[in-house]
């Protein structure tokens, strides 16, 4: 498909009389400085080859960088720049990307035009986008006025042999993720080379040494040192050999890895042990951390604050973190250091540990877009874990499962599933292949061991909500779990009880917080504790109850919620209840979460409720995976095989594209703050991103139907000039949150 010997550009000499004659890339920066075009294509050549050596794509890569702006040589352009710099002119208004496409079609690269043409427009259809736009603009007399004026400064420009891709990027999948990789490397290595010139001071932020892994595992063995450690019960002792089978399993080769480990079992913890001894043990650069929620997103970003200490080694990414995609502006900022480094940072993932959320991870992995792919050459040759593995959507498993498994066997990765409910993946087609390998194999013990709760089964028929408030009562710290918020909501009315939390998707994320907060104070002082949540609170929420009470629901989503049970073993051995009910009209959400509700109820028919067993586990996701899931239900697969790139971002949603959200004011006394961030929201007085990441924990997020009936009724009020975004004007309850007549329209 492409084939090429890798030359390395000779540097001309640049006699300083002639550097006014030369052509720029880029405009005077704060100093007065101008940027070479020479320069910049060198160097961008030299990062992006050296971003893409992890998968074999250096040659692809390298010339896509040395040829993408070659059209900036035209006189024309060079005429419109020094305009703009003056002020005389808004816009250059030429393209520069069609010269570098023709050097490549003319030595028979036509996929590295496909990449210069991406390398501000985000990645296009070849045949549907490119072809039209080169068919369109080749025969313009500013490209070859542009090529003949860089060949007379650098003559070696076009003297280059055909490149040559790697062998993975042969079929059409491989050549989807090849192409998709190499484009990240060609733009990360424009914006930094671009941003160097540009931001001057601000950029020394990314260029400040990073701590080694081996410097890394010693800052966790001296945390480790310094901790009391509690040689006492069952549950430590589980911890402790969890954390000594991933020291030890470390060393094997790269590959894809399961970490199957009770709830409570130090996962956190034992995972970045495997994942640092593992990056030594192999010279890779990185550890990157995907897990479902937001909130255990800084939950667990925090755990590693406190272990490595330096705020320059986590990175937290997610969108309540900021999404990285603004430029840095230093001095606009009052420089601050550490601010400018997140920003930074979170543009292309160059921290030594990234904090991520399973939305941010794989919408960047099949984005088109630009400030999306830019991070994703970072993840060859990195660790990447995926915290509550059972948690990835099921009908988008076979392109997170095929681009999991190649980033393992070409890139260079090492791929952890962790969970305590580790699904079958091996059913699902894309991944059959893949000989995941277990880091503890003798985890099936530790599940025995660790058996903290007795399951109450009360499912045999549907009960009352006014039944179910009545066992509530009875208890002293109890944690109820329902499948909706409407659910949430009736069973608050029937508990009657001033001091219950609520927790649901009804809260705004500052709320939910909050409520947070207040239940950790409440356990931990050991006073009367009831909460009512939806499934919110299962994943990976370190809470610890006397007795859960827990809708019937999907498998894994029954054993989560017993990990919110006796946690720490307080209660001794089985000494928490988890009871299991069936709520009054057997509601569930649709889909693949009814769907698993109803296996699990099969599963437990045919070979018991010993849900504490990982072959019930085993079962049950072997069955859900076989008959109950269309994993490619978008046909993502189809368009990737294309090479359709906007398709496969417009279908690969994990977040319902058409939600809108509405800002609540919450607390009372924000109010005033809101009303200023929205304010310069609909003014434009500063950068909009900015205002958006102060306003995000005030928002709530609502199904389009719900937004535009919600409008009719005067309950919102749009934002002038934000599609999607609105001020809530109804009623912002202190317990129950938004209050709708039908809560489920809320997302």
């Amino acid at each position: 498909m492409l084939g090429y010997r890798f030359v390395t550009m000779s540097a001309q000499p640049r006699p300083s009389s002639e550097s006014d004659l030369l052509p720029y890339a880029h405009s005077a920066n704060h100093e007065g400085e101008r940027h070479l075009l020479t320069d910049h294509l060198r160097t961008v050549a030299e990062r992006a080859g050296g971003f893409a050596s992890r998968f074999g794509g250096e040659e692809i890569a390298f010339l896509a960088g040395l040829w993408h702006d070659v059209g900036k040589a035209d006189p024309a352009w060079q005429r419109r720049l020094i305009e703009c710099e003056r002020g005389e002119r808004r816009r250059i208004g030429l393209d520069h990307k069609c010269a570098g496409a023709l050097l490549a079609e003319r030595l028979g690269q036509v996929p590295i035009g496909l990449l210069i043409h991406a390398h501000h427009g985000g990645l296009k259809h070849p045949t549907a986008d490119f072809a039209p736009w080169f068919q369109e603009t080749r025969n313009l007399p500013g490209p070859q006025r542009a090529i003949e004026a860089l060949t007379s400064i650098m003559p070696d420009l076009a003297d280059i042999e055909a490149a040559q891709a790697p062998a993975h990027a042969s079929d059409p999948l491989g050549a989807e993720l090849f192409l998709r990789m190499s484009y990240s490397a060609l733009v990360d290595a424009d914006s930094l080379d671009t941003e160097d010139h540009s931001l001057g001071r601000a950029a020394t932020a990314r260029v400040a040494p990073q701590p080694s892994m081996l410097e890394l595992w010693d800052r966790y063995q001296a945390f480790l040192g310094q901790q009391s450690p509690d040689l006492r019960g069952a549950v430590n002792q589980v911890r402790r050999e969890v954390h000594e089978a991933c020291v030890s399993t470390a060393p094997e080769s790269p590959g894809v890895f399961r970490l199957t480990v009770p709830t409570g079992g130090g996962k956190t913890r034992s995972v970045m042990a495997f994942a640092l001894r593992h990056a030594i043990a192999h010279g890779l650069r990185r550890v990157i951390v995907a897990v479902p929620f937001t909130t255990i997103t800084q939950q667990t970003a925090d755990v590693y604050r406190n272990i490595f200490g330096d705020d320059r080694i986590v990175l937290e990414h997610h969108s309540a973190a900021g999404d990285g995609t603004g430029q840095a502006r230093g001095e606009e900022d009052g420089f601050d250091d550490h601010a400018v480094w997140q920003r930074l940072a979170a543009e292309n993932w160059d921290a030594p540990i990234v904090v991520t959320t399973t939305v941010q991870l794989f919408e960047s992995l099949f984005s088109n877009r630009r400030a999306k792919t830019r991070k994703l050459h970072n993840l060859a040759g990195s660790v990447i874990i995926l915290d509550e593995a059972q948690s990835l959507p099921a009908g988008l498993l076979s392109p997170i499962l095929d681009v999991l498994g190649r980033l393992a066997k070409d890139y260079g990765a090492s791929v952890v599933l962790c969970t305590a409910t580790q699904p079958a993946f091996e059913m699902i087609p894309e991944f059959k292949h893949v000989a995941a390998r277990e880091i503890v194999p003798s985890h099936a013990t530790h599940f025995d061991a660790m058996r903290r709760v007795t399951y109450d089964w009360r499912t045999d028929q549907p009960h009352q909500w006014r039944d179910v408030a009545s066992w509530i009562r009875r208890e002293r710290r109890a944690l109820v779990i329902v499948n909706t918020k409407r659910h949430a909501l009736e069973l608050l009315e029937a508990l009657d009880d001033p001091h219950a939390l609520h927790l649901s998707s009804l809260l705004c994320g500052a709320h939910r917080n909050e409520v947070l907060a207040e239940i950790r104070s409440r356990l931990d002082a050991g006073q009367r504790c009831t909460v009512v949540s939806t499934q919110v609170v299962e994943a990976g929420v370190d809470l610890d109850f006397d007795v859960v009470f827990r809708a019937e629901a999907p498998l894994d989503a029954m054993i989560q919620a017993a990990g919110r049970c006796n946690r720490e073993g307080r209660l001794g051995t089985a000494g928490g209840r988890v009871v299991v009910f069936r709520p009054p009209d057997d509601a569930a959400p649709p889909g693949i979460y009814r769907s698993g509700r109803d296996v699990a109820r099969l599963v437990r028919q045919l070979h018991g409720s010993d849900l504490d067993d990982p072959t019930t586990v085993r079962r049950y996701f072997e069955l859900l995976l076989a008959s109950a899931v269309d994993s490619d239900q978008r046909e993502v697969q189809v368009a990737r095989q294309a090479l359709d790139f906007p398709e496969v971002a417009q279908r690969f949603r994990m977040i319902d594209a058409d939600a809108c959200d509405v800002i609540v004011d919450y607390p009372a006394h924000q109010a005033t703050t809101i009303e200023r961030l929205t304010e310069q929201l609909s003014s434009r007085q500063r950068p909009a991103r900015e205002s958006l990441h102060e306003l995000q924990p005030y928002t709530v997020s609502l199904s389009r139907e719900a937004f535009a009936q919600f409008e009719r009724d005067g309950f919102v009020e749009r934002i002038p000039h934000w599609d999607g975004l609105a001020r809530w004007r109804g009623q912002y309850d202190q317990i129950r949150g938004i209050v709708a007549a039908d809560p489920e329209l809320i997302i």
